[in-house]
C-alpha cells in the first residue's frame, strides 16, 4: 500500500471537489491501486493549515460555512503562508494547484525545485512557461500533470501524450470555452448578446467578470496548452485571438437561416494558432451547444478523432485532477 501526501493549493469549488471525491472513493482507490491519501496541507487565500493529516469532511464544512480557512483555529494551528512557503515548508509528494494565479508558475518551479510532484488545472503557467515547467519537472525525474486545464474531465490531453505516440498530428480544431457556446447558443433563440451573457451569469457559466471568456483568452490559453503538447512549446503571446463581443442577434439569426452557426473555433496547427468566431454548418462535428466542448484531431495514422464532452464543471474538473493524481501516485516508487 502506498500513502501519498498532498497539499492542497486553492480550496475554492474545484478543491473542494476533489476532497470529496478522495473522500467518497478512498476505499475505491485502495483497493484498486494500492493507493491511500494523506492530506497534510490546505491553502486558501486566507491561511494554510498544516498537520500530519487534515481531516478533509471538516476543512470542507469549515470553508462552506466560515468562507476561508484562518477561521478554523480549535483544531489546527493556522500558517500565514503563501503558496511559495507551502511548497519550500511542506513536505508533501504531489503538490495541487487548482487557483486562477497568473504567476503560479514562480511557485510551480519552486516546488519542482524541491522534489515535488505538481498536478494543476491552472491554465496560464502552461500557457506562458510551458517548456520551462516540462523541462524542469524533466531534469528531476518528476510528474507534472495538467490534464484539467483543457476540456475538463474530456481526456484530450492523456490521449495526445499517450494514446497517439505513433501518431504525427497535423491539425487540431475545437470549441474549448463552454461560456461563448452558451451566449451563442442562446442569440439562436432570438435574444440580444447582453441578455444572454446575463443569463450565463445568472445560472453560473460565465464569471462575474467575463472578459477572459468573451474575448478569447481562455480558449487561447488552452489552444496554445494544446499546441505545445501537440507539436511543440510556445507561448499565448504567439497566438491569435479574437472574441465574440462584436457579434449581434442579426448575424446569428442570418446565418441560423443558411443553416449555419457561430462557434469561437480554435485552430492548431505546427507553428499557427488561432481562436476566432467561425461559421460553420449546423451539421459539423463543430456545432455543440450549451456549454460542450469537442476537438477534433487530425493525425496522419489515425485520421481524424472527434473528442466531444462537458468543458467545465465542478465534477467534470475534478475528476480530471483526481486522474492525474492517481497516474502520478503509479510512477512513485518506494513509497508505503
Amino acid at each position: 500500500m502506498k500513502t501519498i501526501s498532498l497539499s492542497f493549493i486553492g480550496f475554492g469549488n474545484i478543491g473542494r471537489g476533489v476532497a470529496r471525491i478522495l473522500m467518497n472513493k478512498k476505499q475505491l482507490f485502495k483497493e484498486k491501486y494500492g493507493i491511500e491519501f494523506r492530506v497534510i496541507s490546505i491553502t486558501d487565500s486566507s491561511a494554510t493549515i498544516w498537520d500530519e493529516e487534515i481531516n478533509l469532511e471538516e476543512a470542507i464544512m469549515i470553508k462552506e460555512n466560515l468562507g476561508a480557512l484562518s477561521g478554523w483555529t480549535n483544531e489546527y494551528e493556522v500558517f500565514d503562508f503563501r503558496p511559495i512557503d507551502v511548497v519550500r515548508e511542506v513536505d508533501s509528494d504531489i503538490v495541487i494547484d487548482v487557483t486562477n494565479d497568473p504567476n503560479a508558475h514562480i511557485w510551480h518551479l519552486q516546488a519542482l525545485r524541491e522534489g515535488r510532484n505538481i498536478v494543476t488545472s491552472n491554465k496560464p503557467p502552461l500557457a506562458f512557461h510551458y517548456w520551462e515547467l516540462i523541462h524542469e519537472a524533466g531534469k528531476r525525474g518528476l510528474s507534472y500533470k495538467f490534464e484539467a486545464t483543457v476540456m475538463a474531465g474530456t481526456p484530450i490531453i492523456t490521449l495526445l501524450q499517450e494514446s497517439l505516440k505513433g501518431d504525427s498530428i497535423e491539425k487540431i480544431e475545437g470549441v474549448f470555452n463552454g461560456t461563448t457556446t452558451f451566449i451563442l447558443s442562446e442569440m439562436e433563440k432570438g435574444i440580444n448578446f447582453e441578455e444572454a451573457l446575463r443569463k450565463a451569469q445568472k445560472l453560473g457559466i460565465a464569471e462575474r467578470d467575463p472578459s477572459g471568456d468573451i474575448n478569447g483568452v481562455d480558449a487561447g490559453y488552452k489552444a496554445t496548452i494544446l499546441h505545445c503538447v501537440a507539436f511543440h512549446p510556445i507561448t499565448f503571446r504567439e497566438i491569435k485571438i479574437k472574441g465574440i463581443d462584436e457579434i449581434t442577434e442579426k448575424e446569428v439569426q442570418q446565418f441560423l437561416g443558411r443553416k449555419q452557426v457561430i462557434r469561437l473555433i480554435a485552430k492548431v496547427e505546427e507553428g499557427n494558432v488561432s481562436v476566432e468566431p467561425m461559421t460553420i454548418p449546423k451539421s459539423s462535428p463543430l456545432a455543440v451547444y450549451g456549454t460542450s466542448n469537442v476537438a477534433i484531431i487530425k493525425g496522419d495514422l489515425g485520421g481524424e478523432i472527434v473528442l466531444k464532452g462537458a468543458g467545465a464543471g465542478i465534477k467534470e474538473t475534478a475528476s480530471a485532477v483526481v486522474s492525474d493524481i492517481i497516474r502520478t501516485c503509479l510512477t512513485l516508487k518506494n513509497k508505503t
